[in-house]
């Protein structure tokens, strides 16, 4: 099922995401729109699937949360099987999980309080799920960019 997004539409999910606490009152003087437009049209996004959740942006290291690793995983069950990639998941640490096509089966993006968590973590948490074959790790020194906004296209 294809989504179809009009201008308007699109004004509201880029308003939307650079603050996802807008009031409908504001987007509505920005849109030039009634505020019981913009309302109904915010709910149809949501029903749609197209705004999926709202969420807030924390500081990791505020946290303590200061070691981020990408783990390339080789597992030993089928391509897009459904055991190795839901049982990443369910692991807190674990942030992203992507399948992916290449030599590895599965990217995985995990923040830790340091390298003693996150060797804890491998020993404790992935070393149970049976399907992993090997890892390969990369620790990340310096974070230059990390965001989930998405370019939202102009029509």
């Amino acid at each position: 099922m294809e989504i179809v997004l009009d201008n308007t539409d699109l004004q509201i999910l880029q308003l939307m995401q650079e603050n996802a606490r807008i009031s409908n009152v504001d987007m509505a003087k920005r849109l030039e729109m009634a505020p019981s437009a913009v309302l109904e049209r915010v709910k149809k996004l949501e029903q749609k699937k197209v705004i999926r959740n709202y969420t807030t942006g924390i500081n990791p290291g505020a946290l303590g949360q200061k070691l981020l690793a990408f783990i390339f995983i080789k597992t030993n069950d089928g391509f897009g099987s459904s055991v190795t990639g839901p049982a990443l998941a369910r692991i807190p640490e674990v942030q992203e999980v992507h399948n992916i096509a290449g030599e590895d089966c599965y990217l995985v993006k995990v923040r830790t309080t340091d390298s003693a968590h996150l060797m804890s973590l491998m020993r404790n948490e992935f070393a149970k799920i049976p399907t992993i074959h090997s890892t390969k790790t990369t620790i990340v020194l310096e974070t230059v960019k990390e965001e989930q906004k998405l370019v939202v296209p102009k029509k």
